[in-house]
């Protein structure tokens, strides 16, 4: 199981921003759904865009979103102020990302998002004329987007390690404890995820991959 009281990573607030938020916690926990309701107001935006990187599916995200919250709302009397609140409801949507991957992988035998044989062949073949050296470098603007886009055409689970380790900031020893695998995992699948965006990114890839 996840601790779930430690701290986002990157994550910082003022103490009165956190003092202000351990107020309307602590309200919700007493059954209020009003603090809650501003809760959601001031998360759901970073939750949803750790959905849909996790997902690549706008839709899907969105009601992983909502999920993640009903099972925040039911779970919030087991969180305790040891650790920041955005550091738990982070912890906790990640998880409800996985299940949810999980148990459709279980229903339909395949993975949802996208097959990751086809993934493979995709990320492989994206070195396009366009990227080739010598062509005008793209705006780093431009840049972000093709990284977006590449990123969802990731196979799931190199693109799961990739968007917690390289763009959340969770080190290989809690990706394990979220995704519930070994860490040598976590590892092997970031080493995939890097490798196929570096095929799919050349010349810019130094610019914007670690």
């Amino acid at each position: 199981m996840v601790d779930p009281h430690e701290t986002a990573p990157g994550e910082g607030r003022r103490p009165d921003e956190h003092d202000a938020v351990s107020q309307l916690v602590a309200a919700a926990q007493a059954g209020d759904r009003a603090p809650f309701e501003r809760l959601y107001r001031m998360h759901v935006d970073r939750i949803y865009a750790l959905c849909l990187r996790m997902v690549a599916d706008a839709a899907c995200a969105e009601q992983l979103t909502q999920d993640a919250f009903v099972r925040a709302w039911e779970k919030l009397r087991s969180y305790r102020a040891r650790g920041s609140f955005a550091g738990w409801l982070h912890r906790l949507s990640a998880r409800v990302v996985i299940e949810d991957r999980r148990r459709h992988a279980r229903e339909a035998r395949r993975l949802v998002s996208v097959d990751e044989e086809e993934a493979m062949r995709r990320s492989e073949t994206m070195t396009a004329s366009g990227l080739r050296s010598g062509h005008v470098a793209p705006r780093p603007i431009e840049a972000a987007i093709d990284l977006e886009r590449a990123i969802a055409q990731l196979p799931p689970g190199a693109r799961r390690a990739f968007v917690l380790h390289d763009v959340e900031g969770y080190r290989h020893r809690e990706i394990a404890k979220i995704t519930g695998t070994a860490e040598g995992t976590s590892k092997t699948q970031l080493h995939r995820a890097r490798r196929l965006l570096r095929r799919a990114l050349q010349p810019r890839t130094e610019e914007i991959l670690p």
